[in-house]
């Protein structure tokens, strides 16, 4: 792609982005601090990712998504994951009408542009493979019938870390399915002074609708037209085949940690996730370190620990660390 090219992406790029700094200016009346988690799920709206959060109760994973469905005049749902839920009450059934004598569908609450996913590890797994048709189709089947879901679809689960009684791991591929997972963590002092001042006045803030789903929608094609070299793509597949074959990509002290490693689509969500990167920071061109900043995040999930690696107390933050250390950088 030519200077010229790049030049004229870029300028594009500003002219598209300025909402997004108009979302997040009134998301900001609402929230305090965790800009991390606000980028994010900016990322997950402009390429259409799954999120999966995870962080312990009170960090305002709820009130991050419904402020930014508030700010972007979107349809936002709630589902509290319980062991007792049903696939039913969250992708809806057919309903008997005694008035005509037919059945007729009652759509759940699937039926939005965001839904958080609360506790999603707190129901069993044929409630979270509920959501897998949804998630990868953008569409519901109930009875015969195969609905389209209301676009921009994007679903937004979070899981507690630290209470595993009456917990369901999810299964593998529903968690493959998540483009990012964010480690959630908690406020600091300033921010928590900020919260507790904002908070406690009695009346609760609340965003202003900013932006619409329109907006989201010119905003992807702009992103899809960011430049991406190929050094930086060839960075990526070299990222990806090392969680694979680390012996093979000069990382052969995590050939005995990791079990399994990252698959095609941890390729497919680095590249996505980096050019939505890149958007939000006003650029038409990816660097490295836009790799290096959805890396973690996209990574995290995908790749599976060995007990060895367990038994010594390695995670996951620190195989990808190294992966970044030893894979030479384009």
């Amino acid at each position: 792609m030519s200077e010229e090219i790049i030049k004229e992406v870029t300028e594009e790029v500003k002219q598209q982005s300025q909402f997004v700094n108009v979302v997040m200016m009134e998301a900001r009346k609402v929230m305090v601090g965790q800009r991390y988690m606000l980028d994010r799920l900016m990322i997950g709206l402009l390429t259409g990712g799954h999120i999966l959060m995870e962080g312990v109760p009170g960090l305002a994973k709820t009130l991050a998504v419904s402020t930014v469905s508030d700010t972007m005049d979107m349809v936002f749902k709630r589902i509290q994951f319980t062991p007792d839920l049903l696939p039913a009450d969250i992708l809806g059934t057919m309903i008997y009408s005694q008035k005509d004598g037919t059945f007729e569908p009652k759509k759940g609450p699937v039926f939005a542009n965001l839904v958080l996913a609360d506790e999603i590890n707190r129901a069993p797994a044929k409630v979270q493979s509920a959501l897998l048709e949804s998630m990868q189709e953008k569409q519901v089947t109930i009875g015969d019938t195969t609905y389209p879901l209301p676009s921009p679809f994007l679903v937004l689960a979070t899981q507690n870390p630290i209470e595993q009684e009456g917990t369901y791991r999810l299964p593998e591929a529903q968690v493959d399915r998540f483009m990012l997972k964010l480690n959630v963590t908690y406020p600091s002092k300033q921010d928590e002074r900020n919260i507790m001042d904002r908070f406690t006045t009695g009346e609760n803030p609340r965003a202003l609708t900013v932006a619409g789903p329109d907006d989201v929608f010119k905003a992807r094609e702009t992103v899809h037209k960011i430049y991406v070299d190929g050094r930086i793509r060839n960075y990526i597949i070299d990222l990806v085949f090392a969680t694979r074959e680390p012996a093979e990509h000069g990382v052969g002290k995590l050939t005995d940690l990791i079990d399994f490693g990252a698959s095609p689509r941890a390729s497919i969500a680095m590249l996505s996730a980096a050019r939505a990167h890149a958007f939000l920071r006003g650029r038409g061109y990816v660097i490295p370190e836009d790799i290096k900043a959805v890396g973690f995040d996209v990574l995290r999930h995908r790749i599976s620990l060995t007990f060895e690696a367990e038994a010594e107390n390695v995670n996951h933050e620190e195989i990808i660390q190294t992966l970044f250390d030893e894979i030479e950088v384009p």
